[in-house]
């Protein structure tokens, strides 16, 4: 770990000037949950006429200038830009001399930990990786939203305190993240949130196929019983024809979706024989039903290969 000035958290001004760099749909809505607190946003960067739009939204009054500038004022700064963008904004940020020593500087990607800052760290700045493991819509819904939101925190320990005291300023949860599992951290996140819209939106668009008129009304109730279930139960939720071994219910299944759908075909099959080992393992699929279902799986995957060659 590289050496952290020693400036204590404890040293700083209660109050901060915050800074944001990257006005997308994440940084504005921080900014404007620091303000609340009792920060101070004072500079925002923001390429994008839909970037610009969100600042002027979420922190009115909040000037626009260059990231270069956003350093030169804040105490503060969020960088809040895509992953892969990331590393090449703080290599720039450092080489170029923004970096000010004792400046808090903040990321807020799931994929990485403070290493992603170390050219910053070398500096003077002190690192802190702060993930909101929260959707976005880039309105001040998201300030709301923050209450009770778990942050993936990681840091220097020196500056565990001060990432956990401004996650809770924001009304969030700290949750310490160690550097080497900010990858598998962020895949496990991904899989639950990213992936579930892909599964709805998929389901309303079957539903719609099927002539449900309200397919949003129908799936509410029970995706809120589902997800509440798995929270609470984990495997043992499970239900289904899958996890009940119905080889014959799944076919029909893979027959309708190939007609109306065949673009869900494969996502279908590797879902249902994950769901399906997962059963087998927690002793809810009986083993000579699960023989029958995943030979159907292999054989339907076989014909679904085979017709795409």
């Amino acid at each position: 770990m590289n050496d952290i000035p020693s400036t204590e958290a404890q040293d700083r001004p209660a109050r901060l000037t915050v800074g944001v760099v990257g006005a997308g749909r994440v940084g504005p809505a921080l900014a404007a949950a620091l303000q609340l607190a009792g920060h101070r946003p004072v500079a925002v960067s923001g390429v994008s006429e839909a970037s610009r739009r969100r600042a002027a939204a979420l922190l009115p009054d909040v000037p626009l200038v260059p990231p270069e500038e956003v350093l030169a004022r804040a105490d503060l700064v969020l960088l809040t830009v895509p992953d892969d963008a990331l590393p090449g904004l703080v290599a720039g940020l450092a080489e170029t001399g923004a970096v000010r020593p004792g400046q808090l500087l903040v990321h807020t990607s799931g994929r990485f930990g403070a290493g992603v800052l170390d050219e910053a760290t070398r500096a003077g700045a002190l690192p802190l990786a702060l993930h909101p493991a929260m959707t976005f819509t880039g309105t001040s819904v998201d300030v709301q939203r923050l209450a009770g939101c778990s942050f993936g925190v990681t840091a220097p320990e020196q500056l565990r305190m001060a990432a956990e005291a401004l996650v809770i300023e924001m009304g969030g949860e700290p949750e310490w993240i160690d550097e080497a599992a900010r990858p598998l951290y962020h895949a496990a996140l991904a899989m639950g949130a990213n992936h579930l819209v892909t599964l709805v939106a998929q389901s309303l668009e079957l539903l719609r196929k099927a002539g449900v008129e309200a397919p949003d009304r129908m799936l509410g109730p029970l995706l809120g019983a589902a997800l509440d279930n798995a929270l609470r139960s984990g495997d043992a939720a499970l239900t289904g024809p899958v996890a009940r071994g119905d080889a014959g219910t799944v076919a029909a299944h893979v027959t309708e979706l190939r007609k109306h759908s065949p673009q869900a075909v494969s996502g279908y099959l590797a879902m249902a024989r994950t769901t399906a080992d997962r059963a087998l393992a927690q002793g809810l699929l009986k083993p000579e039903l699960a023989e029958d279902l995943l030979g159907v799986l292999s054989d339907v995957a076989d014909r679904t290969e085979g017709g795409t060659r």
